[in-house]
């Protein structure tokens, strides 16, 4: 489904993405680990279009989208959220769902408006539609930022530090949805910090340090590889 090929991101001399080769296969849950300044969020914005490439390319389903415009890859089916939520905070959590359903989701309103209804319902928020998305609480803000990144009706999901800053309980009903989302066919990619949120639900785990990938499988064959630990707490 989404193929990285060579691909590197140089901010002048800092190079932050190192020539990555990465393959995620349609149906995959994979999770992303690295310690801070790894580069996981630059990844992030190559794929989804927000920075352009030094080098190297990017195809989703076999299409080249290196140079594609980041709302034409909403468009073709990639969805994503961010670390820091980006609610309109003026507006209502249900106008805030359908302006992404019409605007990145390219529906009309008519669909869009039964679209927010449906995501709402399915990510838990269907009773906060009316309240300001400005006046949510962390775990319903995170929920919102999945519902605006699932209404695009994404084939490929990327997550960004979703469970950052939740309870152990929030992070139990944040699980539940994105299960059922991977459930319902979304291919997703997973960057974390929260190792043990990952455990519980992907398929595959890599490791990216210095802007390179340095492990990926098995989680627990990933864990305990020396690179791995080297990377987190030195050696």
């Amino acid at each position: 489904m989404l193929e990285l090929a060579s691909l590197s991101r140089a901010f002048g001399g800092l190079v932050v993405i190192n020539r990555v080769d990465f393959k995620v296969d349609a149906g995959e849950i994979v999770g992303i680990l690295g310690p801070n300044g790894a580069g996981k969020t630059t990844l992030f914005n190559l794929i989804g279009g927000v920075l352009p490439p030094s080098s190297g390319r990017i195809l989703f389903e076999g299409k080249d989208i290196t140079a594609m415009r980041p709302w034409h890859r909403c468009r073709l089916g990639i969805g994503r959220t961010y670390q820091i939520p980006k609610p309109f905070t003026h507006m209502s959590v249900f106008e805030n769902v359908l302006a992404a359903a019409m605007h990145g989701g390219n529906m009309t309103l008519t669909s869009a408006k039964a679209e927010a209804e449906r995501v709402l319902a399915r990510v838990g928020l269907a009773h906060r539609a009316r309240l300001p998305a400005g006046r949510l609480g962390l775990l319903d803000m995170k929920q919102l930022e999945l519902a605006k990144a699932v209404a695009l009706r994404p084939r490929l999901l990327l997550l960004d530090e979703i469970a950052g800053g939740l309870t152990e309980a929030e992070c139990d009903v944040l699980l539940g949805t994105i299960r059922e989302l991977h459930g319902s066919g979304i291919t997703i990619v997973w960057i974390e910090h929260v190792i043990q949120a990952l455990r519980r639900v992907v398929t595959r785990l890599a490791v990216l340090s210095g802007g390179s990938f340095i492990a990926a499988g098995r989680p627990d064959q990933v864990l305990a590889d020396r690179r791995v630990k080297e990377a987190y707490i030195g050696t």
